[in-house]
């Protein structure tokens, strides 16, 4: 009986079965690393942190840090950009926050109401308020959904400067953003973005970050709008943005009905996902993108990208590619480029699942990878990313439910998982 059951688990083995992603933190509810006791205890007391309104979205890893963003959704969030010491052995750790509670402290009195959670979510949200503050602390972040660490050991956030969005939402600052030094903790950069590159329905939530670490100087951030289907592109260089539009960068419109975890909703988020791909022989790289509400995945070098005039003259429409589909409920939040095993991992909300491509090979069904579907631990993986020791980290935070109806607090909304890449791609067609 000992032989078979060896011999079997020895052909399972041969076969290359993809290893599966190890959850390395869990939270019924997010805790912080508050000053003291009664700093929390006035916190809850003034509905400054109301613990069921926090809600983990995006994530990022710097060597020993493990990046958390909690957007300001609704009022009561402790603090929007935090971290978690890797070294900890703690299953659920504190959230501490970055760089510090007083950049992380709102700088007006947000007080809670009665929450409103429309059909929509934030489509049906009032208009916000603006407020129009004046920062005393250049290094204040209002409310942040995604970021991104840099190889020059730069953590790059989009603050939307928006607050209670589904409540009673007001614009403390214009949307920004910000470039702060991993080694010391300083800010090295504030900008915000002009408001003639922002529409009416704009909503920025997400920044992706193209720079070789020979040339820290001359980054570029690519900061999608998925809610005006748009691009805004920034160069470090130059302290300047301007606004990229293309068909490419709306939803499609049968692709918009999404089923998670018995939530059933529609959204017409635009362009959302994106990753910057390798190094071409010509010292172009692809910049990989797809709009939420759809299946399909396109490119543009980001040569075209980086040259104002050409992209905005109108001889650029043929430079944006189609290059494939993800199939039937292939609906995508987050991508991220692994350099070592040269696959593309991203989300799959409406399966509950992450997913792989090899960039080498045609984008069709048959050739990307299921790395993992999990209706208990992945429902809503709202993002994920590769770190620079080939490290994959995901994030689900059952969003849906937080958002249309109520989370159940006796047991595990958010999970962290993590796994090798090179381990997660064996026996998929991600490996080639």
């Amino acid at each position: 009986m000992f032989t078979v059951r060896l011999l079997a688990l020895c052909f399972i083995s041969w076969l290359g079965v993809n290893a599966k992603l190890e959850e390395r933190f869990s939270w019924k509810q997010l805790t912080f690393d508050w000053p003291s006791a009664e700093a929390e205890a006035e916190a809850k007391q003034s509905g400054h942190y109301i613990a069921e309104n926090n809600l983990p979205l995006g994530v990022e890893r710097w060597e020993n840090k493990i990046f958390v963003t909690v957007p300001r959704w609704k009022a009561g969030v402790a603090a929007t950009l935090n971290y978690i010491d890797l070294s900890t052995t703690e299953k659920s750790p504190k959230l501490r926050p970055y760089p510090s509670w007083e950049a992380n402290k709102l700088p007006i009195d947000v007080q809670p109401q009665e929450q409103k959670t429309p059909s929509g979510g934030r489509l049906d949200a009032d208009k916000a308020q603006d407020v129009g503050v004046q920062l005393q602390n250049n290094a204040t972040i209002i409310s942040t959904f995604r970021i991104s660490v840099d190889v020059c050991d730069r953590l790059w956030v989009l603050d939307t400067g928006l607050a209670d969005i589904l409540g009673n939402p007001k614009q403390i600052t214009p949307s920004s953003i910000l470039v702060f030094d991993l080694k010391t903790d300083q800010l090295l950069r504030r900008f915000a973005i002009p408001a003639d590159q922002s529409k009416e329905d704009t909503f920025f939530a997400n920044i992706i970050v193209d720079v070789d670490r020979e040339q820290c100087e001359d980054a570029y951030a690519y900061v999608p709008d998925l809610g005006a289907y748009g691009v805004i592109v920034y160069s470090l260089r130059d302290d300047k943005s301007y606004r990229v539009k293309h068909n490419y960068f709306h939803f499609d419109p049968l692709q918009g009905d999404f089923n998670v975890a018995g939530v059933n909703f529609q959204w017409t988020d635009g362009v959302f996902g994106m990753a910057i791909g390798p190094l071409n022989p010509d010292h172009t790289k692809d910049v990989y993108f797809h709009a939420l509400a759809s299946t399909k995945e396109f490119k543009v070098s980001n040569r075209v990208l980086q040259n104002e005039s050409h992209v905005n003259g109108g001889d650029s429409y043929y430079d944006f590619k189609l290059i494939g589909d993800r199939g039937m409920n292939g609906q995508s939040t987050a991508e991220s480029y692994d350099k070592e095993t040269g696959v593309l991992f991203y989300t799959q909300v409406n399966k509950d699942a992450i997913a792989c491509w090899n960039v080498k090979r045609p984008y069709t069904t048959d050739t990307q990878g299921l790395i993992e579907s999990d209706s208990h631990t992945l429902v809503f993986p709202n993002d994920l990313k590769v770190d620079n020791t080939g490290n994959l980290w995901v994030l689900s935070d059952r969003m849906p439910t937080y958002l249309y109806k109520e989370l159940d607090h006796n047991e595990v909304n958010y999970r962290i998982m993590t796994g090798k890449t090179a381990d997660l791609i064996k026996g998929t067609p991600c490996e080639l």
